[in-house]
């Protein structure tokens, strides 16, 4: 699966990702940056008191967003008006981090009803109460993955495959079984010359008797799994290392990041594309591997039919395919003390990036991570156990874990009791 003129594009593709985004939202998505300097003209009492609604920190970022919008203002502002008190924070995020074409031409009721049905399906969904806040805004809650026409699919997402992953206890599972169920339900798939373009939404690939290109294909599994309340996103590389072509797929987030290809029935994290995928360059920015991001970052995701646009944020995952090590990681009361429960959420460049769950006893938590990087991890103690009591006036304690290039790697955290 690739697109057919790739090879007459690879010449030019050695300035993309260079592009930097937006300096007025920091790295929540919601607030300014500490660096940005840009004058914000000051806004009219009816966008202050709308801004005044939502959560504190998400001022400067609504301040920017509301000023750039300009005759859709309005719109932006009767979202932040009408929207429930439990969906501020997802509206805010959302009009913090749009792009412009988004920020001029969004209405409040598409606004309003894709927040509505993602926060119904986090809380109908097995796993959704259980999905990190900061992955459910920036991979939940977005209704767009790159630059694709911006359908109002959610609901209708909603209310056709929820009854589908009603039996599935996780998001994997629930990932899986919309790889198979939606492609087959809608009659979607792959064909390199008879879809109309390769950045199809899922209702322009339904229009075009269901021929998509890797990406359409990935866009409608992406957006399926956020009507579930699955976190998800676009994934994929301008050009292989090894071979001609680009190529998009899915990566889903269970406890962790994992992959598979759009309509293509394998297990998670086992697909063709896998071994090519492991000869990325890291730091080429023709040949690393990207994933879309909502929030605004310092990186451009790379479009292979459009370089000019460069306003859909990524992040650069290649290590995960590249240097990906197998690590046991043990929370213990003391040095070389006990082993504790404990949840432990491990944070890489600002977001979650992977959760275990570590037991009593000499059994560690297993993970695949990333070599050769440095972790935030905040500890959560369970409450039952003596470093729970321990820590009793604190919910939890943060520190910092390495991971070595080596295979099998063990991290030991212990809490600080000074």
């Amino acid at each position: 699966m690739r697109s057919s003129f790739l090879g007459l594009l690879a010449l030019g593709l050695i300035s993309w990702g260079s592009v930097l985004h937006a300096k007025g939202v920091g790295a929540d998505g919601l607030g300014p940056s500490p660096d940005s300097t840009s004058a914000v003209a000051p806004l009219g009492e009816k966008a202050e008191e709308a801004i005044a609604l939502m959560p504190k920190e998400c001022g400067g970022g609504l301040r920017e967003a509301l000023a750039a919008a300009g005759a859709n203002q309005s719109e932006l502002i009767d979202a932040m008006e009408k929207a429930k008190s439990g969906h501020r924070e997802g509206v805010a995020f959302l009009i913090a981090n749009m792009p412009q074409r988004d920020l001029a031409g969004l209405k409040s009721d598409f606004i309003l009803r894709n927040v509505e049905f993602a926060y119904l399906a986090r809380e109908k969904s097995p796993w959704g109460r259980d999905i990190p806040n900061d992955l459910f805004l920036n991979y939940v809650l977005p209704y767009v993955n790159v630059n694709e026409r911006r359908d109002d699919w959610r609901q209708d997402f909603y209310e056709r495959f929820m009854p589908v992953v009603k039996e599935c206890n996780t998001p994997s599972d629930a990932a899986l079984t919309l790889n198979k169920e939606v492609f087959e339900r809608l009659n979607v798939k792959y064909h390199a010359s008879k879809r109309p373009k390769p950045d199809q939404s899922p209702y322009e690939t339904l229009e075009a008797e269901g021929y998509a290109s890797c990406t359409g294909l990935s866009i409608m599994l992406t957006d399926a799994c956020r009507a579930v309340g699955v976190p998800a996103r676009v994934a994929g590389t301008p050009m292989w290392t090894t071979v001609q072509g680009n190529h998009t797929w899915v990566e889903i987030w269970d406890e962790g990041w994992r992959y598979v290809g759009a309509a293509e029935q394998s297990p998670l994290c086992r697909t063709w594309f896998g071994g090519r995928a492991a000869e990325a360059i890291d730091g080429d920015m023709r040949r690393q591997i990207y994933a879309a991001s909502f929030r605004k970052t310092s990186l451009s995701f790379p479009l292979v039919w459009d370089r000019d646009i460069q306003y859909v944020p990524a992040r650069n995952v290649t290590p995960y395919y590249t240097s990906r090590r197998n690590v046991a990681l043990k929370v213990l009361d003391k040095p070389d003390g006990k082993p504790w429960k404990a949840t432990v959420t491990l944070r890489l460049d600002g977001e979650t990036y992977a959760r275990c769950h570590t037991g009593k006893g000499e059994d560690a938590a297993q993970l695949e991570l990333p070599g050769g990087k440095t972790y935030e991890a905040d500890v959560a103690p369970a409450k039952s156990s003596s470093l729970g009591r321990m820590l009793r006036r604190e919910k939890a304690f943060t520190t910092t874990v390495e991971t070595s290039q080596e295979d099998g790697q063990e991290i030991v955290i212990c809490p600080k009791t000074d």
